[in-house]
């Protein structure tokens, strides 16, 4: 099923003349690297593509300008399957499950090739599985493993917003392993400054700040918060409309978090909570979706993983026309439609805010099930339940 799967999807893409752009991206900046140009100073393919991420990303890409154009993008294709079944491994083994029989990971990875973000990233010959399969990988592993944490700091190394798994490991109380992903951030950004100088002065004084240089915000690629602000409001620079409610979000998807107890729930809401926050979440940052559906179905929420797997699916945010500035003049039966990922975030966030403590405690999920711990999942400290009162361009370092 999965080689089928995988067939199709290159014969799709072979149809579409799929360009695979941000390999193309990375491939550039591997090349500047090695010629000496300037990272920050170029553009690439039709859509005028600059890089975006830190210093250290563009030394990891190197590789990708020894390979000619064909033979990367079969590379970028095969690995990012590849990928995928890892993260799908990893994600059984967040919700408990060690090890998945063959037959159901290779069929597991065949129907995830097919959910939007899954598939934009293998299309678009994106790192949003890699940085993934690193966080979760880092995150599952034992709790006292030795290095846990350097593979979260590399992986923020590479592009920002793997950070805030760090935030959720000190809100967790695990300081050693937060300071051990600080220091390994650390570490990515000596060796770029290192290698690279002119290069890190330039992103960490100017190009990191520079976030209108990415993309339009208010795109339905956009799936974050801010997209879902400007659209809603007609407006490309929402301000203060989004900057608000962003805060607030950030704080209740960190606190629902730490409320959780257990990573297979932490790890989640944390991932959802960056991609709702930042500026620019492109659709297939989402590929956390993954491991959201494989924590709701083994948690025997069939109907909400059904509801989850429709979502992201669908591609609803594709069949409204929205060439040009049309996106920001969409009639009001639209916006869910251009909005789906976020709006389904907030609804998760609500069923669990209301659930209590723990997700699967007897609540609105209907469930009153203790799931085991998953092999190296923390179990964190529970604060005392308060009274309850009656009822596109290119990437953006700060997008995940």
């Amino acid at each position: 099923m999965l080689l089928a799967s995988l067939c199709a999807f290159v014969a799709l893409c072979v149809v579409q003349h799929a360009p695979m752009a941000d390999a193309l991206v990375y491939r550039a900046e591997g090349a500047a690297v090695l010629n000496g140009t300037d990272l920050y100073g170029f553009t690439v393919t039709e859509w005028r593509l600059p890089a975006t991420y830190p210093p250290f990303a563009a030394l990891l890409f190197v590789p990708t300008a020894w390979l000619p154009l064909s033979a990367l993008k079969a590379a970028f294709v095969l690995g990012n399957t590849a990928l995928l079944a890892l993260l799908v491994h990893l994600s059984a083994r967040l919700t408990g499950t060690h090890r998945l029989p063959t037959p159901t990971l290779l069929t597991a990875t065949a129907l995830a090739l097919w959910l939007e973000p899954v598939f934009q990233t293998v299309l678009f010959g994106q790192i949003n599985l890699a940085l993934a399969c690193l966080v979760l990988w880092d995150l599952t592993r034992p709790p006292g493993a030795p290095g846990k944490g350097i593979a979260l700091g590399i992986a923020t190394g590479v592009k920002l917003t793997p950070a805030v798994f760090i935030a959720y490991l000190l809100l967790t109380r695990r300081v050693r392993e937060g300071v051990t992903a600080l220091a390994a951030f650390s570490t990515t950004v000596t060796i770029g400054a290192l290698a690279l100088p002119a290069a890190s002065a330039d992103f960490w004084t100017r190009r990191l700040y520079e976030t209108e240089r990415v993309g339009k915000a208010w795109i339905v690629d956009n799936q974050s918060l801010q997209g879902l602000v400007a659209r809603a409001l007609g407006d490309p620079s929402p301000g203060l409309a989004w900057a608000v409610p962003a805060t607030a979000t950030a704080f209740l998807g960190l606190w629902l978090a730490r409320r959780a107890g257990e990573d297979r729930w932490g790890v989640p809401l944390t991932a959802l909570t960056a991609l709702l926050v930042c500026p620019i979440s492109w659709s297939h940052h989402w590929v956390w979706c993954v491991p959201l559906l494989a924590l709701l179905w083994t948690e025997g929420h069939h109907r909400y993983a059904a509801l989850v797997a429709t979502a992201f699916t669908t591609r609803t945010l594709w069949l409204i026309p929205h060439e040009g500035t049309r996106d920001l003049q969409l009639p009001w039966w639209q916006q869910p439609l251009t909005s789906a990922y976020a709006l389904l975030t907030f609804a998760l966030f609500a069923l669990v805010t209301v659930s209590g403590p723990a997700p699967t405690s007897v609540g609105v999920f209907g469930k009153s099930r203790a799931a085991p711990t998953a092999h190296g999942t923390h179990r964190a400290p529970r604060a005392p339940r308060a009274p309850q009162a009656p009822h596109r361009t290119s990437e953006t370092p700060l997008s995940h």
